[in-house]
């Protein structure tokens, strides 16, 4: 028995906000999409492009009225990057980088949401 990764699921508050910030800090696009017929849900799959077939699914609940509570917030996705000085200066311009760990190389990111997006150097 082989199980292999599908996919990770955040919900938002905003998907088109989401959907620009993925698109922007780690060049996700939408892959496919899922509307309820009622309109009372939109699930939107980001893949990368083809590097790998993991997606991050974005769900969008039209009667969710409140911020989600995150928790302390200890769950987080990892991405490589091949430019690591690059990503890095990059983030730093969109104000979205939320911890640094010089030590270990590597920093995190900050959705619209508030959920954490750890960035590592394709080279350890």
């Amino acid at each position: 028995m082989n199980f292999t990764f599908a996919h990770n699921n955040f919900n938002v508050r905003d998907l088109d906000k989401s959907l620009a910030f993925y698109k922007e800090a780690l060049g996700l696009t939408e892959v496919r999409r899922k509307q309820a017929a009622d309109g009372s849900f939109i699930l939107a799959f980001l893949g990368d492009g083809g590097n790998s077939s993991h997606q991050l699914e974005l769900t969008w609940l039209r009667d969710w009225d409140r911020p989600y509570n995150l928790g302390d917030n200890e769950f987080h996705l990892a991405f490589v990057v091949d430019d690591f000085d690059a990503a890095h200066e990059h983030h730093k311009q969109m104000g979205c980088i939320c911890f640094e760990n010089e030590k270990m190389g590597l920093y995190f990111i900050s959705d619209p949401d508030g959920y954490w997006l750890e960035i590592l150097p394709a080279k350890r």
